[in-house]
């Protein structure tokens, strides 16, 4: 493309053409205009006269103006122009577009796929071939067309890792395998990583490199910790940016279930920032009541998209509560206090301990209950207890004098006790003496333990010994040095009883008095450690994936990822065998996040030789249609002028009727070109308008359909249309009287107060924001349905693949969405209130999708329905153009053909019962699965 006073050409050769504008000038000045007839009696007197001089009249220069301007604009027009055109790079051969792709360029990421897409139009009219190449996955590079890029870039978005050692490695020997030269564009994120400078060097000296890059910080947060009974948030920028500041948002469930902010601090980079190498940290602190800091699930960075701006929360964020049972009861056994100092010194920095009598402290519902040589509480007690525990209560026993000269537990089990045990215990010089004081036996594979080191001065020189019993094996976790079990286990319902067959202080063993003791404290999540544990400290554990991030900081969930082992969880950096998330051992859970606690944010830089382009600030806009119509109204408005000097464009007759047609035209060209100008001058279709607040309270009063506004004028009117037509004809065959329908703008208006959601999906609606998702999320959660509609079933059907259906992929991303199956023949919506089999729109047989049926739903024998959708499928999903079927213009008549004839009309009209059985099902959910229905359906199915 070439550019000329800001404004490319694809075809700069046509503009030559304008160097014979002089040329046309002299010829349309040398051709008079045509003669004008007037009627004069008198004239019959000079028939057969001739003049020997002849004059004729010139054309008016305003009119030949005019026709010089018409075809200046066609000349111009068919060069192809484009305002705001992408002038980099330049060349002819193969472009190789190198992108990080990683979680910090998710907040600019619309943007850059707007310049990649503006950067693959120049290559595709330079006729160059395109290859890709994502730096967090790298594949060996194809090169294509442009053409065939630019449709795949709907489908590509950001991951939640910067690249790694190994794909960068992987990436150079792509790059090596490449045999011709080529230039090389490099959309970047902004950070500094590792081997990035050789990979620099070596596309360098293939070919010309220029590099795109964001002038805004990248900002990310860092794990939060505690300090002081405080939590402490600590944010990094990759640039020291003078008075910024960021807020910061706790966000987790509130007791509904909804997810909410529980809490905000504001960071502000001036007043607590540390300064590094072009960059800063600063940090703040939040506190909040133990049962607020206790639902934190993330915090997030306000207004800011990505996996860095999210930091998630686990058992280090929160201090467990742990009952430390008090002399305060005159029950047998509890009146013992120094059995309870050790533990308390190893839990008191990482946990909040009660104090009080066990009958005052289960109905505060702690975490873990501690019991200190206790034999045996009072009934009432024991039954509290049995329940805290079968609820997820952990109960931590401990042995001891008075429980080894009992009686509980000999003759058989004792709920409250893992195993059965032996009068007396076992001690150095007693019955069962041991000549010296044993040790620990290395912990085994199947213990919470395994892999913690045992120090050598940790032994025991007393005990209480459990009776053999089928069962003891299963439930030993750690055993000394002979065999015998030094900690029990068995599980109660939902909770855990453990039992030390030592005393928690030194009488009987040294255990207490070593760091081993604290380790073990942590692996049984009896507390939560202030720091995050150490890849030494996790050795031989697994830890399964709850939960993982994507690039855009959306929480997903990671049934089908492997589980990663305990040091390469704390010690390796996240990528695509680690990816930041929510992991879990047992009853711990470990958040790895993007940034580790003590890691910076390094701004990438580029050597002298690589140009440094900033992104566009305004879109590609193609000039030609507007010029050959304006080209086309000049010349309409040059044959007006023509007739009207000629003093034909008043007459009767067969020149009136033409006039009068000139005249239509060139109107209907003149508003062609305003129209043509205004659709320029907005750039992509903009949504119709949205209502006014002072409606809500008529959309909470009235049912109320609505559709989703994709920035598409067309799609949205058409949308609009249909529900109109689909609320006509619920009020003219159901009882349901719906209002209006209305337009939502996901990023302002309130979701609840609309049952039902039609979504049309195109190839390039924006992406919602992360509050919208929030909406969209909790709309989903409380009783809403979203109908997408792809509008591709004519395509889909075939085996083919559409840009709206890769655009419904990224958007379904996000939401809470159910598994799916095609609509089963017993579905409620077959027969809502029309039986339908078949859900047609403009297309037909296209598949529809819902909520799948549960796995326990079972047809019960002479019922043709089985038990399936107990509620309503939150999300409907299909390609077959609804709304299209459904529209009507402003008279109520059909607006879009649908088919041929009678047949079209059929289709027209299972269309509209396949939106009635829609909005049924929404309004009344599974009241026809209801079984007393069933007779009269049967006698409708002529069963």
């Amino acid at each position: 493309m070439t550019t000329i006073a800001g404004i490319g050409f694809a075809s700069p050769w046509l503009l030559l053409a304008l160097l014979a504008l002089p040329l046309l000038w002299l010829l349309l000045r040398a051709v008079p205009p045509a003669p004008r007839k007037r009627l004069f009696p008198a004239v019959t007197l000079l028939l057969g006269l001739r003049d020997d001089d002849s004059l004729s009249d010139r054309t008016p220069w305003w009119l030949l103006l005019l026709r010089m301007l018409a075809v200046a604009a066609a000349i111009v027009g068919l060069a192809g122009p484009v305002l705001n055109p992408t002038t980099e790079p330049s060349g002819r051969g193969p472009l190789l577009v190198v992108l990080d792709g990683s979680w910090a360029g998710a907040p600019n990421w619309e943007r850059t796929r707007d310049e990649m897409d503006r950067l693959l139009a120049e290559a595709g009219r330079a006729d160059r071939a395109v290859a890709l190449m994502r730096l967090t996955a790298p594949e060996a590079p194809v090169f294509q067309s442009a053409a065939s890029w630019r449709r795949k870039l709907a489908g590509e978005a950001p991951l939640p890792w910067q690249p790694t050692t190994e794909q960068i490695a992987t990436a150079r020997a792509q790059i090596d395998a490449i045999e011709t030269d080529f230039d090389t564009v490099w959309f970047s994120d902004g950070l500094d990583y590792a081997e990035r400078e050789a990979l620099i060097s070596q596309i360098s000296q293939r070919g010309t490199l220029i590099a795109y890059e964001h002038p805004q910080a990248t900002t990310a947060l860092r794990p939060v910790g505690h300090v002081d009974g405080m939590m402490e948030i600590s944010v990094t920028s990759s640039q020291a940016v003078p008075n910024q500041v960021v807020t910061v948002l706790a966000r987790g469930p509130d007791p509904g279930g909804t997810m909410r902010t529980l809490g905000s601090v504001t960071v502000d980079f001036g007043d607590t920032a540390t300064l590094q190498d072009n960059g800063a940290t600063a940090t703040a602190r939040l506190a909040l009541p133990s049962e607020l800091r206790a639902r934190i699930r993330h915090f997030e960075i306000q207004g800011q998209r990505g996996a860095g701006a999210v930091a998630l929360s686990d058992d280090s964020l929160r201090r467990r509560e742990v009952a430390l049972i008090s002399s305060q009861s005159g029950n047998e056994g509890l009146a013992l206090l120094s059995p309870l100092h050790y533990l308390r010194k190893a839990l008191e920095p990482t946990a909040d301990l009660l104090d009080g009598a066990l009958s005052d402290l289960i109905p505060a519902n702690p975490d873990v209950i501690v019991l200190a040589d206790t034999a045996r509480l009072p009934p009432d007690q024991e039954s509290a207890v049995i329940g805290w525990v079968e609820e997820g209560g952990l109960l931590l026993r401990f042995a001891g004098p008075r429980l080894a000269a009992s009686d509980t537990a000999r003759t058989e089990e004792e709920p409250l006790l893992p195993v059965r045990l032996r009068i007396g215990g076992r001690s150095i010089g007693g019955a069962m003496s041991w000549g010296e004081p044993k040790t620990l036996a290395p912990f085994a594979e199947t213990s919470p333990f395994f892999g913690l080191t045992i120090p050598a001065d940790v032994t025991v020189s007393s005990q209480v010994v459990a009776q053999p019993d089928p069962q003891l094996a299963s439930r030993v976790i750690a055993e000394l040095s002979d065999g015998t079990p030094l900690v029990t286990r068995k599980s109660l319902g939902d909770g855990q009883i453990i039992l030390f067959h030592v005393t928690a202080n030194a009488e009987w063993s040294s255990l207490p008095l070593s760091g081993l003791f604290v380790q073990m404290m942590e692996r049984l999540a009896i507390s939560s450690g202030a720091k995050p544990p150490a890849a030494g400290d996790l050795e031989g554990t697994t830890w399964a994936p709850l939960q993982v991030l994507d690039g855009f900081g959306t929480l997903t969930d990671a049934a089908a990822l492997p589980g990663v082992s305990g040091p390469d969880l704390v010690e390796k950096p996240v990528g695509p065998d680690l990816r930041p998330g929510l992991y879990q051992s047992g009853e711990r859970s470990i958040a790895r996040n993007v940034l580790r606690a003590d890691e910076l944010l390094t701004p990438a830089e580029w050597p002298a030789s690589v140009a440094i382009s900033r992104y566009a600030t305004a879109p590609e806009r193609p000039l030609g249609g507007l010029l050959i119509s304006l080209a086309l109204l000049l010349m309409c408005v040059d044959v007006v002028a023509a007739l009207a000097l000629s003093g034909l464009l008043l007459k009767s007759g067969v020149s009136r009727r033409l006039s009068s047609f000139l005249l239509v035209a060139t109107t209907g060209a003149a508003l062609a070109v305003v129209q043509v100008s205004g659709a320029w001058a907005q750039g992509n279709a903009v949504p119709i308008d949205t209502q006014p607040d002072d409606i809500a309270p008529l959309h909470a009063s009235e049912l109320t359909l609505a559709h989703v506004l994709t920035g598409d004028r067309q799609v949205d009117a058409v949308a609009l249309d249909g529900l109109r037509g689909l609320s006509d004809t619920l009020r003219f065959r159901t009882s349901v009287e719906p209002a209006p329908p209305a337009s939502v703008d996901l990023e302002q208006n309130e979701l609840s107060l609309f049952p039902l959601l039609y979504w049309p999906v195109t190839a390039d609606q924006p992406m919602p924001s992360g509050n919208a998702y929030d909406k969209l999320n909790a709309y989903l959660r409380t009783g809403g349905m979203i109908l997408f509609d792809t509008r591709d079933a004519d395509i889909t059907r075939s085996g083919a693949s559409s840009p709206a259906g890769r655009r419904l992929q990224q958007l379904a991303l996000r939401l809470d969405v159910p598994p799916l199956e095609p609509v089963p023949n017993d579905h409620v919506l077959t027969r809502a209130f029309y039986l339908l089999q078949d859900f047609p729109g403009r297309h037909t047989r296209g598949a529809v999708w819902v909520e799948a049926a549960p796995a326990d739903a079972e047809q019960i024998e002479g019922i043709p329905f089985r038990n399936l959708n107990d509620g309503v499928t939150p999300v409907v999903i299909g390609g077959n153009d609804w709304a299209a079927a459904w529209a009507i213009d402003a008279n109520g008549r059909p607006l879009l053909p649908v088919g041929r004839g009678f047949a079209g009309e059929r289709q027209r009209e299972l269309a509209h019962r396949f939106g009635v059985n829609l909005v049924m099902h929404v309004l009344t959910g599974n009241y026809k699965s209801d079984q007393v229905h069933v007779p009269a359906l049967l006698d409708r199915l002529g069963q």
